[in-house]
């Protein structure tokens, strides 16, 4: 796991997108893990602490292919 600290409008899907490269599974995931963000809204202010789980390879493997 890892402990992300807010910077002055940064918003949840961009962060799983830096550390994930996708946001689809892991928005969930990330929410259930920090709870107290629905509370705080889409932009954060600076210095919020949101712990990102690591995910397991099945949860990391979930993605759509467009070409076989």
């Amino acid at each position: 796991m890892i402990t992300y600290t807010t910077k002055d409008g940064d918003t949840l899907d961009a962060i799983c997108w830096k550390y994930y490269s996708k946001t689809s599974g892991v928005l969930e995931k990330v929410l259930e893990t920090n709870r107290h963000l629905a509370e705080l809204g889409a932009i954060f202010s600076a210095n919020v602490k949101i712990v990102l789980p690591d995910l397991t390879q099945e949860e990391e493997a979930e993605s759509v292919k467009l070409w076989s």
